[in-house]
């Protein structure tokens, strides 16, 4: 693994708040609410929007996204690793044209797609294609080394069909 770019943020660990839940969480909606709702983020000239709803304590679902897991929105669990990550969506976003960065696009189900993998991190920021604005999906640490190779092959495939 290569060196972490200069661009990209420290992690943002629980200890640095005593293993206090509530005071690492308002520290981490913090973070985001700087990066995705007081500014305006935009990727290849287009508008980053939120998935607002549902709200769970006041907070977006694009946060409970980045911060944590599970199919069933009432049910998220906090996965302390994309916790520690709040920092990074939007400096990946950002640095997309950065070498280290792979940038394509696919389908799942009806929807398009865009895969921001900052591939020496193992970081994968997702963003959603709404035609005229994007929304940042989700964002994770891609831990499985054949979820690693799927979404190589993913991007080679991409990039195979593209002018």
């Amino acid at each position: 693994m290569t060196a972490n770019p200069e661009w990209l943020p420290p992690l943002v660990q629980m200890g640095d708040y005593g293993g206090h839940w509530e005071a690492y969480l308002e520290a981490l909606y913090g973070y985001f609410k700087s990066d995705f709702v007081d500014s305006k983020p935009t990727f290849e000239g287009r508008k980053l929007a939120l998935k607002r709803h549902p709200l769970s304590q006041g907070k977006e679902a694009t946060f409970w996204h980045f911060i944590s897991e599970g199919a069933n929105e009432d049910e998220r669990t906090p996965d302390f690793r994309r916790c520690e990550r709040i920092r990074w969506p939007r400096p990946v976003i950002d640095n997309s044209g950065d070498g280290q960065v792979k940038v394509w696009r696919n389908q799942r189900g009806r929807e398009t797609r865009i895969c921001v993998w900052l591939e020496s991190e193992d970081y994968l920021v997702i963003l959603a294609d709404r035609g005229n604005y994007l929304l940042p999906w989700t964002a994770y640490l891609v831990e499985q080394p054949h979820r690693r190779r799927k979404l190589q092959r993913e991007y080679e495939a991409y990039w195979k069909t593209q002018p």
